[in-house]
């Protein structure tokens, strides 16, 4: 386990934990906090032992609670400042939606402001039954960019956007998971352990295949101009030459957990 200011990552087997760690203040982001979540994604996404991302909060009182407003005389003091925020923040978000790899976001708490950001930007949200989530711009009068309400509409679709938007209010985890901003809800003593076993099992499949379905995806939100189809159907032929579709057939006939090795 390394830690570099409030980022805590570590590495279980195939699993790559990225920690928010700011508990005192339920773990409410910094500009060092967003520049060490790119950061250590980077890092993750060159490490071929590293299969899946799982990103949370320390503590067990929120994922994230928003930005560190104590923060703001020092980093978005000037219109410098708030332009060189503005950028860092876009790049983290930019940073967990365009990850190569499957990413899991394990929400216990709050999950407010720039924390439903980053969940909404990985691939499956994992949450507690006390799990809370909330946008509250409306009540702070703050604009919000394109890339983030578009991220949102991706994974809620326009009519939810629009109300988490225009209420600015707290929803539940059961709302969550109406609005399908929650792949799951477990018990709030289970979370750890089944975001762990879920991590496992995606990292147990055909990094090739899962890793094709993360980029298809990816493209099919895109315009269709936008649209890298040579390189959607590359990924595909890719996995079927691979030695990994040789094991995952042998591994069938034999009645056997395969063993994939991403090549």
């Amino acid at each position: 386990m390394t830690q570099t200011g409030k980022i805590i990552s570590r590495k279980d087997g195939n699993v790559g934990y990225l920690i928010f760690s700011n508990p005192d203040k339920r773990n409410a982001m910094s500009l060092e906090m967003w520049e060490g979540c790119s950061q250590q994604l980077a890092v993750y996404a060159k490490d071929p032992e590293v299969r899946v991302v799982v990103l949370a909060g320390a503590g067990d009182k929120a994922f994230i609670a928003g930005a560190d407003i104590s923060r703001f005389g020092e980093e978005r003091s000037s219109e410098a400042g708030v332009a060189r925020y503005n950028k860092v923040v876009e790049r983290a978000y930019a940073s967990v939606h365009e990850f190569p790899k499957p990413t899991i976001a394990m929400i216990r708490g709050f999950a407010v402001g720039g924390g439903m950001g980053i969940a909404s930007c990985c691939d499956i949200r994992i949450c507690s039954e006390d799990a809370k989530f909330a946008v509250p711009a409306a009540k702070l009068g703050l604009g919000y960019g394109y890339p983030g309400v578009k991220r949102l509409m991706d994974v809620v679709g326009p009519s939810f956007t629009k109300e988490i938007f225009y209420t600015a209010r707290l929803f539940d985890a059961n709302e969550a998971r109406m609005m399908g901003l929650a792949n799951r809800v477990v018990g709030n003593d289970e979370l750890e352990a089944y975001v762990k076993e879920y991590a496992a099992m995606i990292g147990a499949n055909a990094p090739l295949t899962v890793d094709s379905i993360s980029f298809i995806v990816g493209e099919a939100l895109k315009d269709e101009s936008q649209r890298d189809m040579k390189r959607c159907d590359d990924l595909v032929q890719q996995c079927f030459k691979s030695a990994d579709y040789e094991e995952g057939r042998k591994a069938f006939m034999e009645k056997r957990k395969p063993v994939f090795k991403g090549r």
